[in-house]
């Protein structure tokens, strides 16, 4: 254990190195890893933590992803959009409390008329946005699924610098058993490349303890985070939904689930030391303070819910989903405590851009 944790200060974690690490289930050995993940993090990444204002403005969706919610083959849940108006109000207030970022979520179309209505609306939270406290405006993320490069581009020209796209797992075979069949493993890493390509700091995760996944194919996904050479990384714990194909599958018991996602993140930090990890909203749906833990093992991004409420609770991508019935000022509040609890301090009106995307992309003369 002591081997493996100065191992992770002085060279690349190997396979072997991060399986041991993700198994295990001693309390001490447990509390010196995430110990050593939070520590590292406050050496590479800071002690504070990021807000990202998410605006979930849309759950209508053309992919059937067998574990979702808001799937297309979904006939029980209530279909929404918001409108530009209330995009942009959700994201003028975010600006206006000092988040200092926001992301755009929606389930994935790739019409002309959804494509133009996320550009658009970037574009004017940008514009919008701009003052004293944000002279470049807000910084956004979007994660809005697969696109063609050329959209891509156009979702940057707008305005938009950070994308996250979840893989999910990195293991095709397990993939294959998550989607239809026409959704392809290939398809999903090559729009990252794209990403990159089109200038995008690059986010991707995976759901941990789906069912049939096994402690190797974290490990693999670790380094296929680092293969890939990403900036962001958001990923927690697959929780089943019960008007989803998998229901029947089952899921981890709470408490081995939590702890499980709650080590792929200390030792995604120590494996990756400069990137922005998440402590995602489905932590807190397997334990009251699981976000706390989550920046506890090394997380520095945070995500307030600042979808209208009555269009919140039709967004739900796994059963539990926590915070349904919180206005976004009272999860403003509750946010800063958790963050607090945790050791760490809300950074405001900051985008707090990945330190490795910095380092991969140096700014120009």
């Amino acid at each position: 254990m002591d081997r493996l944790l100065a191992d992770a200060a002085t060279r690349p974690l190997c396979r072997e190195d991060l399986i041991a690490l993700l198994s295990l289930t001693a309390p001490q050995d447990v509390a010196r890893l995430r110990r050593a993940a939070f520590d590292l993090a406050t050496r590479t990444v800071g002690d504070g933590v990021y807000y990202r204002g998410i605006v979930e403005f849309s759950n209508e969706c053309a992919r059937n992803c067998h574990y979702c919610g808001i799937r297309a083959g979904n006939r029980e849940v209530e279909r929404y959009c918001l409108s530009h108006e209330e995009v942009v109000d959700c994201a003028l207030w975010a600006a206006a409390m000092g988040y200092g970022s926001c992301v755009l979520q929606s389930g994935e179309k790739w019409d002309d008329a959804f494509v133009g209505f996320v550009e658009d609306c970037v574009r004017e939270i940008k514009e919008r946005s701009r003052g004293p406290e944000l002279p470049d405006g807000l910084g956004i993320t979007l994660s809005v699924g697969e696109h063609a490069p050329a959209v891509y581009r156009r979702f940057r020209a707008a305005g938009a610098h950070r994308y996250l796209l979840r893989i999910e797992t990195s293991n095709p075979e397990l993939f294959a058993r998550l989607h239809p069949a026409a959704q392809r493993f290939e398809d999903r890493v090559a729009c990252l490349s794209s990403l990159r390509e089109a200038g995008f700091q690059v986010g991707t995760g995976v759901m941990i303890g789906i069912p049939g996944q096994t402690v190797g194919d974290l490990a693999d996904d670790i380094l296929f985070f680092r293969g890939q050479d990403v900036d962001m990384i958001g990923m927690g714990p697959y929780i089943v939904h019960d008007q989803s194909p998998m229901r029947g599958l089952g899921m981890m018991p709470h408490d081995e689930l939590l702890s499980l996602a709650l080590n792929m993140i200390a030792v995604t930090r120590l494996a990756l030391p400069d990137v922005n990890i998440a402590a995602t909203t489905a932590l807190q749906a397997l334990a009251p303070d699981g976000r706390e833990q989550g920046i506890a093992c090394g997380a520095n991004v945070i995500m307030p819910n600042l979808t209208p409420q009555d269009a919140r609770r039709n967004y739900q991508l796994y059963e539990g989903k926590p915070c349904l019935d919180e206005g976004r000022e009272a999860c403003r509040v509750c946010l800063q405590h958790r963050v607090e609890t945790a050791g760490r301090t809300v950074v405001r009106n900051a985008w707090g851009d990945s330190r490795h995307f910095a380092r991969r992309r140096p700014p120009l003369d």
